[in-house]
Formats: structure tokens, sequence, C-alpha cells
């Protein structure tokens, strides 16, 4: 459950240089979105029109703030470390995400999960990120496997959309949005 880190990394970053990101415009509007396209949409959002380097520099100050706070912090919902054991004996496990690398990376080194999982698609590492398809059509290909071959598991409208566009089936958790708003 690392999107309100993700949030709180946001807000700490963005309420330096005088942008407010509240918790409901987050999860209403920008959970779905990879960094860059979350800064792009919000900077539209508020009128602001951000170079590239500025851009960057948003980027890189909120994986400092992240990755602080995730190097100290258990970020997986109860069960979720057991879950994928029992599905790694039988299934072959990859992830696509829009979190950076390194973030993937660490959350699954400190879980002691990283054995299990045998790629990881993230963000800037297709065409097209998060909130595109891209990233699930890549990972369908990393598993040699069609698409429709596959099962995604998500949490939000926007994944589950994404993974159904890439031509995956999809299982959806309410740990983040009620069943309704996952129809």
């Amino acid at each position: 459950d690392s999107e309100p880190l993700h949030l709180a990394a946001f807000q700490q970053v963005f309420g330096a240089i005088g942008i407010t990101l509240t918790r409901d415009e987050y999860y209403t509007h920008y959970l779905g979105y990879d960094d860059k396209t979350l800064i792009r949409a919000l900077a539209q959002e508020r009128g602001w029109q951000p170079d590239d380097r500025q851009v960057a520099t948003v980027i890189a100050d909120k994986a400092r703030v992240f990755d602080d706070v995730i190097g100290t912090t258990d970020v997986l919902f109860p069960g979720a470390a057991e879950c994928v054991e029992r599905l790694a004996q039988d299934y072959p496990l990859g992830i696509a995400s829009g979190a950076l690398r390194h973030e993937i990376e660490m959350i699954l080194r400190r879980a002691g999960l990283d054995r299990h999982i045998r790629f990881i698609v993230a963000s800037g590492e297709t065409a097209n990120s998060k909130p595109a398809p891209d990233p699930y059509a890549r990972a369908a290909e990393l598993h040699g496997l069609a698409p429709a071959a596959c099962v995604a598991i998500e949490d939000s409208r926007w994944g589950i959309a994404r993974a159904k566009a890439a031509g995956l089936k999809c299982v959806g958790i309410t740990t983040t949005y009620p069943a309704e708003a996952l129809h």
C-alpha cells in the first residue's frame, strides 16, 4: 500500500513550490499515473507550465522523499506476502507498475519477495507509461504469453481499465477503492 506514501511525498515536494495536492484530488484524479504524467496533469490543471528540467527536478525530489520513507516502512497489505508466495508456486509472477524500478525493487527486497518476481516493467520502461496499457502488454510479452493468458491484480479503476485495454483478464481488489468504484 504505497499510495499514501507516494501522496505524502508529492505533497511535501509540491508544497515546497506552493502547490497543494489534497488526498481527495490524488485518489480521484491522479492515482493511476506515473510520476511524470501526474506532474504534467497537475501542472495543466493548475496553470503551471514546467519545462522538462523542472519536471525532472520534481521527480528526483519526490523520489528522495519517497525513498527515505519506503526504506523503513512496511507497505504490504496484510496477507500480501503469503499470497505472493502461494501464487509463485504455480504461476510466473511479474510486476507492471507506474512506480520507479528502484522503488519496486526496494519494497520487494525488504519483504523478501524479490525471488518470486520474474521481471518488472516500471515507469518509463515502455513507450507509454501508465495510464497507457503498454506496461501490461510488455509484461505479457516478457512472460512469453498472449495477454489473454495473463491476469492482472489491480486496486484502481485506472489499473483495471489499463489491464483490460492490454487484453489481460483482471482481478480487482478493494484495498484502495470500494467494489462499486471498480466496475
